[in-house]
């Protein structure tokens, strides 16, 4: 709720139709403040399409009765000629050049995805429920039993210091690498090479899931392609 508080601070518009939202901050996709035409540079203006994308929200959110009021601003969004636009005016009206707040600007109009999105709103309010929510998602992140990977992952952007016990450490680089590691402290050590994974991610699987808590794993990187060691050492102790 916090994060959505910060967007209707920052995006959101309330038209005498209803409220409407822009893209973002900076959005310079639109008329300029005099509303002469978009001409490579503008004013981002505010979108009937996320009107009907909160809904979603505020369906899902178990809102119902918000989710049909703002399903009625949508409506009201399109005007007389029942054509949803692109985007709207979101300022004082200018008559000279028939904008007017809540109206629709000079973009394109009908936008396809914006009635693509009423079409999908007016079926979830139907049914109840989201109706193009990825089931397996819902499953994966909603359902009782969260399903907890077997693997951490550690990168140069990732640099991971501590990992759950009973978990495989996966090393991932950008090119082959050779993983120069130790469980014990260096008195023993093992070189294992990566493998590619044809995705532009190189990837080694550390068997470290018997580690107990306090233990810990050191390692560093021979990149054979260019014959030099990384000289830095890393560390990741088991939690």
């Amino acid at each position: 709720m916090s994060t959505v508080k910060v967007i209707d601070a920052m995006l959101k518009v309330d038209t005498p139709h209803g409220p409407a939202w822009h893209r973002y901050q900076g959005d310079g996709y639109g008329e300029h403040a005099d509303g002469t035409a978009f001409d490579g540079t503008g004013i981002g203006r505010a979108w009937p399409l996320l009107t009907g994308e909160r809904a979603h929200y505020e369906l899902a959110a178990g809102r119902a009765r918000t989710a049909d009021q703002l399903a009625q601003a949508l409506e009201a969004l399109a005007g007389d000629s029942g054509l949803l636009p692109e985007q709207i005016w979101d300022s004082a009206d200018l008559p000279e050049r028939e904008l007017f707040l809540g109206h629709a600007s000079g973009s394109a109009m009908p936008l396809v995805w914006a009635h693509a999105e009423y079409l999908k709103l007016c079926r979830s309010l139907r049914d109840g429920e989201v109706f193009d929510r990825p089931p397996q998602t819902a499953r994966r992140y909603l359902g009782k039993k969260a399903v907890t990977s077997r693997h951490v992952i550690w990168r140069f952007n990732n640099k991971v210091r501590t990992m759950p016990a009973r978990r495989t450490l996966r090393v991932e680089t950008l090119v082959k690498a050779i993983v120069h590691w130790s469980v014990d402290g260096w008195r023993t050590v093992r070189d294992t090479a990566t493998d590619d994974t044809t995705l532009g991610v190189h990837v080694v699987d550390l068997p470290t899931i018997r580690l107990r808590r306090g233990d810990r794993v050191d390692f560093t990187f021979y990149w054979p392609e260019v014959d030099r060691w990384e000289g830095t050492d890393f560390i990741v102790c088991v939690e």
